[in-house]
């Protein structure tokens, strides 16, 4: 085929964001074959919904497809009845068969939000694994010792703490390698807690006598909290299934300091536009003017564009739930040498309650939220916070603490 770009002009996108190639001269090689590469992406479908950070990996295999390559979308219904280890410090419940099925029905429409169908091939690892007998697996788990299994950053750490190990668990990362070889994958694309697992399929394939897949990790995204990793439990998340204004909400609420991350992770611009816009902000351009373009592009992606269009707009004099106002209010409140504003100080200071009564009396009501979620007297804000502020059904602010 003559209709692939050069492996320079490849790599200049398919490097954007990635923390780790292994190895970089084994990709360009496979670039230069000219041909379709088979891009693997494995997820097990612990639960039902994706969130942005589900999408980092995802956006990278897009990149891939539009640069004319398959890609293989892996759904682990097998491997989540073993329940991956990574990043646990006990062992993980693995799911009923279900719970995997359930879970699963929803992944394959959630992932066409960003993949090309026609260029996607959706695969089931209880396909192989299905028809494999105990002897099989005797013969895969002999492809690694004990010792380099215990090098895996999370069971070392549980293995000298004496947390117990289960026995499957050794299993995981050798059944997620030999997918590689049931797949005949050229490239698997994983987050960088997914290390020793993608390499784990670079290692198997040698070993079975196929030629070795290039590993690709992608970073963790932080959650609107800036600090931790984006979590449904740690509620830091932005679902891909939630509603426009809820998202747009939530997008324009995340710190500065991640905008320029998640343009890089996130967006589809191309990085010269994106670093144009971080230059006006740098210059003084709002960063809310920003954190707008961001999230009328991904509201479009996974809603449509008037969705987009109209995820600030209200609708008569009410808004639905989870939407601002077309010109949400900033306010910047000092400290004035305390340690923290409480909610009954900031609502007055913003001009959201009339008086401290009125103010106490919507906190009783259950009438005041704070990035969407209700708050009660004694709720207060620290220097460096910023957040929405909702009083009643019609006053809304974006708030800004400062030393």
């Amino acid at each position: 085929m003559s209709n692939f770009l050069s492996p320079t002009e490849q790599l200049k996108l398919l490097k954007r964001g990635v923390v780790d190639i292994y190895s970089e001269d084994d990709l360009i090689k496979k670039l230069q074959e000219n041909r379709p590469l088979r891009i693997k992406l494995g997820m097990d479908p612990t639960a039902p919904d994706l969130h942005l950070g589900h999408t980092v990996v995802l956006n990278k295999l897009r990149h891939f497809q539009d640069l004319g390559h398959e890609v293989l979308f892996l759904i682990g219904d097998y491997t989540a009845r073993i329940g991956d280890p990574t990043g646990k410090n006990t062992t993980r419940p693995p799911l009923s068969e279900a719970d995997v099925k359930h879970n699963a029905q929803t992944y394959a429409s959630q992932v066409f939000k960003i993949l090309d169908k026609d260029k996607t091939k959706i695969m089931f690892n209880s396909d192989w694994f299905g028809q494999m007998s105990a002897g099989d697996m005797i013969a895969l788990a002999s492809q690694l010792t004990v010792s380099r299994m215990l090098e895996r950053d999370d069971f070392s750490k549980r293995y000298n703490s004496q947390t117990p190990i289960a026995i499957h668990e050794f299993l995981y990362p050798l059944v997620q390698g030999y997918d590689s070889i049931a797949m005949d994958s050229d490239v698997e694309i994983g987050g960088t807690d997914q290390t020793f697992n993608v390499l784990m399929g670079r290692t198997l394939q040698s070993r079975y006598g196929k030629q070795p897949q290039v590993c690709l990790t992608m970073p963790l995204l932080e959650g609107l909290d800036g600090v931790n990793k984006m979590s449904k439990s740690l509620g830091n998340y932005i679902g891909i299934a939630e509603p426009a204004g809820v998202m747009y909400q939530k997008i324009l609420s995340m710190p500065d300091t991640l905008i320029a991350r998640y343009f890089e992770l996130l967006s589809f611009k191309p990085m010269n536009e994106v670093n144009d816009l971080l230059d006006e902000m740098a210059q003084g351009r709002n960063p809310q003017e920003l954190k707008r373009i961001l999230a009328l592009e991904l509201i479009e992606r996974f809603h449509d564009k008037d969705s987009a269009d109209n995820a600030h707009k209200s609708a008569g004099n009410r808004l639905a739930d989870g939407e601002l106002p077309i010109d949400l209010p900033e306010v910047t409140l000092s400290l004035n040498g305390a340690d923290k504003l409480f909610i009954t100080q900031i609502l007055n200071q913003a001009s959201l309650a009339k008086n401290s009564a009125q103010a106490k009396d919507m906190l009783s009501r259950g009438a005041v939220k704070v990035d969407g979620e209700v708050v009660v007297a004694g709720f207060a804000l620290e220097q460096g916070q910023t957040v929405v502020i909702q009083a009643g059904k019609k006053a809304y602010a974006r708030v800004s603490v400062v030393n």
